[in-house]
């Protein structure tokens, strides 16, 4: 990257964080939903929920973390697909600015404000009484592991946004993905599930990076899942950032 990309990037990503700051309630709803499902299950249901720990919302945490960015990064395909609409990005590829600098600007975006939800979330579920024997290190890969599901879901928010035909249709998406965690050991372990459902749990994104920050969170190894969880976050992230380039060439043509 050049320095003249970065300053491009680095407008964009101000333009589109302003929209964030006069609109706050986007930040606050995203919040809302996972937090109340924290509670629900925590208080409600997690006394009737065999994961052979004590402490549910320890177990309960990555995986409502993992919804509440599903539920944060339709807001992203909301933002472009206002600004395809609006004729917004094609006054920017009139000007001479790198092509990705306008996508780039709302994926860090969409970044910055899920890492706003996720830390008042944390917080949340610490007076709930969440406790991590994590140091350092693990915390930074957890930190890490998040980054990168967010980017790449965030990149697929980017295809939804610029192929949508109405904002509806493109903040729709997001739905299958926030449910996603729900099929998996997100909030129950796999072994109680049917085989069909299990097989299908057991080898779907969710769970390969709920395991691996339940493991990090709680100080103990993650073995080969952390590895499996950067796979299917670095492939995802991949994919769908060339999708989405498509998408906004053809779009912007």
């Amino acid at each position: 990257m050049n320095k003249t990309f970065l300053g491009e990037m680095s407008v964009m990503l101000g333009r589109s964080m302003r929209h964030i700051f006069r609109s706050m309630d986007t930040i606050v709803t995203v919040c809302i939903t996972p937090i109340a499902m924290m509670l629900l299950f925590v208080y409600v249901f997690g006394g009737a929920i065999e994961t052979g720990t004590d402490n549910y919302v320890n177990y309960l945490l990555p995986g409502i973390l993992l919804i509440a960015i599903a539920s944060g990064i339709s807001y992203t395909a909301y933002r472009l697909f206002m600004d395809k609409q609006r004729g917004i990005i094609e006054r920017f590829r009139s000007m001479p600015i790198a092509r990705s600098a306008v996508l780039w600007g709302h994926v860090l975006t969409s970044l910055v404000s899920n890492v706003i939800s996720l830390v008042v979330i944390i917080l949340v579920a610490l007076l709930m009484g969440f406790r991590s024997s994590a140091g350092v290190l693990p915390w930074l890969a957890v930190t890490g592991i998040l980054v990168l599901f967010t980017l790449a879901l965030t990149w697929v928010a980017a295809i939804a946004g610029l192929s949508g035909k109405t904002v509806e249709g493109a903040s729709a998406f997001s739905y299958p993905l926030i449910f996603l965690p729900f099929i998996s050991s997100a909030f129950v372990p796999t072994d109680s599930m049917p085989k069909v459902v299990r097989a299908f749990a057991d080898n779907q994104p969710v769970t390969s990076i709920v395991e691996t920050i339940r493991a990090l969170l709680s100080g103990q190894p993650a073995g080969n899942e952390i590895w499996i969880a950067l796979a299917w976050c670095v492939g995802i992230m991949i994919v769908a950032y060339i999708f989405a380039m498509r998408a906004y060439a053809r779009k912007a043509a």
